[in-house]
């Protein structure tokens, strides 16, 4: 039996991972608290319990992902990695201040939230790929995946400490000092840059700066039916199945009827679900594709469980079920592209990840959000129940057709011809 840190915890061998952790954990209870208040702000204090609203708000957080693809991914491949986390980092972080005194004053409106969301989420578009590939500086690429999976459990651990903590300070002091802390919690992921021994760091290549770049990176998936096939099911699902600030504040409060308190704790127990799912993924060798499948199929069982929940509990535990199935098709989605992918590409690669999961969402939510006004949040939750099973049937077609160019290969090779080009690597 291998020892923990061999197994499960082998990233954490190295001292640079080891202080980039700790600093993320405390950054990830802050946004987890900022978002739960985020969104009872907008759906209770700031609307009439209007999901369309916050629907729109998601959409304007995650919008820039795909508005400022062609940027992010350029900036994660040609620049220095930890001095750009550190100016996005610090943009989050005075931006969630700014908000937080805003509410604190009584002064805050829904097109102030509007507009920081889309603030932050400019931030957050050119955040996401370049710290998505630097955890490959932090430990290479043998310990890729068990940090990918790592870097999840720290920031589900964190969402099942967010919401909670973040009820308990709206119920006691309104939303504004929820604001406030997250962007506080921002000191410890700069402190932890800081900290970081330079010299051990395992730099990616840079890519060469040459116009055309955004381009080239839209070719090389292209020419890969792997990715492209990932690049589908993630796109579904991001669309219409993760929108959680929907699903969980609508039946918390229409359906269900719960308070602040119980809104962040079907939150944090959803995050039980996303750490096991994490946890599950860190002690496995080698992602696998047929890990998406199963992910993507389970997401929407869970979905059905959720949408048809008689009570609370049941709703909690369909979301226990949805967490691990999310965390399980997240993580596997990161490990196989950045592992199948040449190292001076990675930038570009995710952040097309990036922006295919997290910036498809602008499409999807107001959708969701309409569906949940007019027929109720059971409906909507349909809604991403059936992204997961589209999901699953594209990925099935992806695995029968990559068998069917192996046996074309096989039998290519054994005529002696040209083996067909499959455009896996």
């Amino acid at each position: 039996m291998r020892p923990p840190l061999e197994g499960v915890f082998r990233s954490l061998r190295g001292f640079n991972y080891r202080v980039w952790v700790c600093g993320a954990f405390v950054s990830n209870i802050g946004t987890w608290v900022q978002r739960t208040a985020q969104d009872w702000l907008v759906f209770t204090q700031l609307t009439h319990h209007d999901a369309s609203a916050v629907g729109i708000v998601t959409a304007l957080q995650f919008g820039p992902q795909l508005l400022l693809l062609p940027w992010t991914g350029f900036a994660a491949d040609h620049f220095n990695q930890r001095r750009l986390l550190i100016a996005t980092q610090a943009t989050m972080g005075g931006l969630s201040l700014l908000l937080g005194v805003l509410t604190v004053l009584g002064i805050v409106q829904l097109w102030h939230v509007y507009a920081f969301a889309f603030l932050f989420g400019s931030a957050a578009a050119f955040d996401a790929p370049v710290r998505q590939t630097f955890v490959a500086e932090l430990v290479g690429d043998d310990d890729l995946h068990n940090a990918v999976a790592l870097n999840s459990t720290s920031f589900n651990a964190a969402r099942m400490i967010g919401p909670a903590i973040s009820g308990v300070v709206i119920a006691a002091t309104g939303t504004g000092w929820a604001f406030v802390i997250n962007g506080l919690s921002f000191v410890a992921v700069l402190i932890s840059l800081a900290f970081l021994r330079i010299a051990d760091l395992h730099a990616n290549a840079r890519a060469p700066h040459a116009k055309g770049s955004f381009i080239e990176g839209l070719r090389y998936v292209a020419r890969r039916p792997d990715l492209k096939a990932i690049l589908v099911m993630l796109f579904l699902i991001g669309t219409f199945g993760l929108n959680f600030p929907i699903f969980i504040s609508t039946m918390a409060v229409d359906v269900f009827h719960a308070d602040a308190r119980g809104y962040g704790l079907l939150s944090s127990i959803m995050a039980i679900g996303t750490v096991a799912g994490a946890l599950l993924a860190a002690g496995r060798d080698k992602p696998r594709f047929g890990l998406l499948l199963a992910g993507a199929g389970v997401f929407g069982l869970g979905g059905i469980l959720a949408a048809l929940a008689p009570n609370y509990w049941v709703f909690a535990i369909a979301l226990v079920v949805i967490g691990v199935a999310t965390l399980t098709f997240a993580n596997t989605t990161n490990s196989l592209m950045q592992l199948s992918t040449e190292p001076a590409m990675r930038g570009r690669v995710m952040a097309l990840r990036v922006a295919i999961a997290l910036g498809a969402t602008p499409v999807g939510a107001p959708i969701v959000g309409w569906v949940a006004n007019h027929f109720g949040p059971r409906w909507a939750l349909g809604i991403g129940a059936a992204s997961g099973f589209a999901a699953a049937i594209v990925g099935a077609y992806a695995m029968t057709q990559e068998r069917r160019r192996g046996r074309a290969l096989t039998s290519s090779a054994a005529l002696g011809a040209s083996p067909p080009l499959s455009g896996s690597p």
